[in-house]
């Protein structure tokens, strides 16, 4: 495997790690929950906030900053919680279950339209990758210095349209199906819905947004070590030129001193 495709592959990883802490376990282990143990809706919207809450308290703590998307995942599911005292119709039950994938959805949308595209948090650690010379790149690419910053700033809003898509096909299907499909058959087929959905928002936004911005991030790095390395020769020759007059100038010196005596 050549030096390229293993970071490609890294970085397609990278990139899907935040949507894996903030989005799918948050949701997925609310249907394994309620599902596979039979918890009630309530325990498992109950359960499922604990891993949002905590990124979102350790963001607040230890980064100063707020976990956008974590802290959406948090107000939805407290919202649940709120909302399952309401009824007891299976079929609006099941709904509400699509209700969760498609609050998050709009947060993400509304988030690109507003120019601060929500998975963009979330996204730069795991390309950047806590290296210097890539986190320099990022910046210059993201202010629109960069030569392919065009190109990079519509990958990034692509990343966030992408999953807010995905989220909210999502949400249509578990709604479609809460009142057109039995509700037995409905339970396990909404778990499916979400799995495959998921699926697709990877392999899109990876192919889409992720990778060619792990790329184009590589690219820029490398850009910048030429200009830095042509910067550093053409300064080296410059003073290899310097050293040389000065040389000249103390071999004329010693030549003129030396006719002197002789005079």
């Amino acid at each position: 495997m050549t030096t390229n495709q293993h970071e490609t592959q890294q970085n397609k990883k990278n990139a899907f790690a935040p949507l894996v802490v903030d989005v799918a376990v948050p949701l997925g282990s609310y249907y394994v929950f309620k599902d596979a143990f039979g918890m009630s809706t309530f325990a498992a919207l109950a359960w499922s906030s604990v891993v949002p809450a905590a990124r979102t308290l350790w963001s607040l703590v230890k980064e100063r900053r707020t976990n956008g998307l974590a802290g959406l995942i948090l107000v939805v599911n407290v919202v649940g919680l709120l909302l399952s005292f309401v009824s007891g119709d299976p079929r609006l039950m099941l709904a509400k279950d699509g209700g969760v994938s498609s609050a998050v959805a709009i947060g993400i949308l509304v988030s690109v339209a507003l120019g601060r595209p929500m998975m963009t948090a979330g996204l730069k650690p795991f390309l950047v990758k806590g290296d210097a010379a890539r986190e320099a790149a990022w910046e210059r690419l993201m202010s629109g210095r960069a030569k392919d910053s065009t190109a990079f700033l519509r990958a990034e809003r692509a990343f966030s349209v992408v999953w807010g898509v995905t989220l909210l096909a999502e949400c249509v299907l578990r709604v479609v199906g809460a009142y057109t499909v039995p509700v037995d058959t409905m339970v396990w087929l909404g778990s499916v819905v979400m799995v495959v959905s998921i699926g697709a928002g990877f392999v899109v936004s990876g192919g889409l947004a992720a990778e060619p911005m792990g790329r184009m991030i590589s690219a820029e790095v490398e850009a910048e070590a030429q200009a830095e390395a042509v910067t550093v020769a053409e300064v080296a020759r410059g003073g290899a030129l310097d050293g040389a007059r000065v040389g000249g100038e103390g071999r004329r010196a010693v030549a003129l001193a030396a006719a002197g005596r002789q005079s």
